[in-house]
């Protein structure tokens, strides 16, 4: 049975889809973006800042389902541009302990909103 993940603390979506999806021992995450849940604004700044925010967002969402950063288990993460890789890892790295989730980054031709960064991810939970 799925139950639909929902929390005010993330950006609403944008679209017809959940925050989050939970089944089983899995908790599926919609790919977060730099928008201010509050204001429903992109944040102001670069690829850094929009990753802070992201991350923040996505956090919001594990937190809504009794999980954090700890619990996940795979990410993909996508760039409008490849060369904001390494400012975007430094940040990454920052919410993301040893060991780290496995992970694909991709550089996507445009992504919603021109935002410059979105990440999705799978917990478990255990």
């Amino acid at each position: 049975m799925k139950e639909r993940i929902q929390t005010p603390g993330a950006p609403q979506p944008i679209g017809p889809y959940s925050q989050a999806i939970a089944v089983g021992g899995l908790v599926f995450c919609a790919g977060q973006g730099p928008l201010d849940p509050e204001t429903g604004r992109l944040v102001e700044g670069g690829v850094a800042e929009q990753t802070e925010r992201t991350l923040k967002n996505l956090g919001a969402v594990l937190k809504a389902t009794g999980l954090g950063f700890e619990d996940v288990v795979k990410t993909t993460c996508f760039l409008a541009d490849m060369d904001d890789f390494k400012a975007f890892n430094e940040v990454y790295a920052t919410f993301f302990g040893d060991p780290a989730p496995a992970r694909t980054t991709i550089q996507a031709a445009r992504l919603p909103l021109d935002i410059l960064v979105e990440v999705e991810a799978i917990a478990a939970r255990t």
